[in-house]
């Protein structure tokens, strides 16, 4: 029998940038299945739904036959298990990121001893883009082309043209 090593790539993706699609990329190809896993945080409020933002996922990631894209809720060592990883792989743009993803491996290989983490360092040219960042300049109309994957621009930009139209109407 044939080992599958499949590793998850956690994130809540809202959107999707070219940062993340970098990652997803690069972590494609050290394993044989790289499960990417929306995360449903009821605690965080997000521009797309769960269900949008794996559709977008989905849609930027389609040409990767290895790549398996799902939402999830809980504790990621349950998805861990679940899927039979190896590892999860996380991507770092900055030295926070390492101290918050190095605290979040701690915590997960407490709650499973088998658990493992990849830390995967972000390209230079897209260590300072963010979700965040990208909804902030859609919510103004700016340019995101350079910051997400072509094939979701028309989304996101959707949600904010029809958002900055709304709080037009109630400015006026």
């Amino acid at each position: 029998m044939i080992e599958v090593r499949t590793m998850i790539y956690p994130g809540t993706f809202d959107p999707l940038t070219n940062g993340h699609l970098d990652i997803a990329r690069r972590a494609v190809r050290l394993c044989d299945r790289l499960v990417v896993a929306v995360l449903i945080n009821s605690a965080k409020q997000t521009a797309f739904s769960a269900a949008e933002r794996a559709d977008m996922v989905q849609i930027a990631l389609q040409d990767l036959p290895a790549v398996h894209v799902v939402r999830f809720d809980g504790l990621l060592v349950d998805l861990y298990r679940r899927e039979g990883a190896c590892a999860v792989v996380r991507g770092l743009r900055s030295e926070s990121d390492f101290r918050f993803e190095a605290e979040m491996a701690a915590a997960n290989k407490l709650l499973l001893p088998a658990y493992e983490t990849c830390l995967l360092p972000c390209r230079i040219d897209l260590a300072f883009t963010s979700s965040s960042i990208v909804r902030e300049v859609a919510s103004f109309g700016g340019d995101i082309s350079g910051m997400v994957p072509a094939a979701i621009i028309g989304r996101i930009q959707g949600r904010f043209v029809g958002r900055r139209s709304q709080q037009k109407l109630e400015d006026d």
